[in-house]
């Protein structure tokens, strides 16, 4: 099945503006736009026919193809990523059988996470769109509970069935559970990873929905499958000793920089 990653980029955010340029220095020192660490990051996985960014800021176009990136620019008028990704697709004609939404503030997203979620969405033929999830330690829901605390919009987290259907995302530490747990320790928690491989079909039909009260109310562009009945498959991944943390605030500059000087990411 061939397969495209879209990276959607947008330069008026309105929690961190001009996020997809801000710079992050890894291990050598030398600082790389998020946006360029995002499109590496995509590069890197087997499989994939074709990678683009998609934004509608001519700063992050020129930008892009400054370091080489294959740009579609799309509208203002895009809601979210999702609305980014369907836009790109139908402007470039594109007749992948599998499209990935790789958005471009989750630049540690290691390969393995995107060939995983193709390969579940490739097994789940009753599935419309495929996501990760990535089981939290104590010390990982311990850092999701003090960003709620702060009032800062960290990690979101999901919940799913036996069948790893999705059955709700939140951006609240869900589900509740009154114990307490060792920093290493595996908790019932999932942070939601921000990445989403869709059935062509399903992407086409997301623009033309109205926004869904459980979207607005959480900001999470995915829950509006859940409310037209579309069935989001979850794929557990494995960390493999990976740290992993998307760029939500600009507080979150300095944590992913640490985490690139300790894994040794340049």
């Amino acid at each position: 099945m061939s397969v495209v990653i879209v990276i959607p980029a947008r330069h008026a955010s309105t929690r961190y503006p001009g996020k997809p340029l801000v710079e992050l220095r890894g291990a050598t020192g030398e600082g790389q736009s998020l946006i360029r660490r995002s499109w590496e990051a995509a590069r890197a996985v087997r499989g994939i026919d074709r990678v683009i960014v998609a934004t509608d800021d001519e700063r992050i176009r020129a930008h892009a193809e400054g370091f080489g990136a294959e740009v579609a620019m799309t509208s203002a008028a895009a809601r979210n990523g999702t609305e980014r990704c369907a836009e790109a697709v139908a402007k470039l004609g594109l007749t992948h059988e599998i499209v990935v939404n790789l958005q471009g503030d989750a630049p540690l997203t290691p390969a393995w996470f995107v060939e995983e979620l193709v390969a579940g969405l490739r097994a789940d033929p009753g599935a419309d769109v495929a996501t990760p999830v990535l089981r939290c330690s104590g010390a990982m829901r311990s850092e999701l509970i003090a960003d709620r605390v702060a009032g800062r919009v960290g990690g979101t987290t999901a919940v799913f069935g036996h069948d790893r259907r999705a059955l709700y995302f939140s951006k609240e530490v869900i589900p509740y559970a009154g114990a307490d747990f060792a920093p290493n320790e595996p908790t019932p928690v999932f942070h939601h990873v921000g990445v989403y491989a869709y059935r062509p079909e399903a992407l086409a039909e997301y623009p033309g929905w109205d926004e869904g009260r459980l979207e607005a109310l959480e900001g999470l562009e995915q829950l509006r499958f859940l409310e037209r009945g579309r069935r989001i498959l979850c794929v557990e991944v494995e960390a493999r000793g990976r740290e992993f943390w998307e760029l939500n605030n600009p507080s979150d500059v300095p944590k992913l920089e640490a985490m690139m000087r300790r894994m040794g990411i340049a």
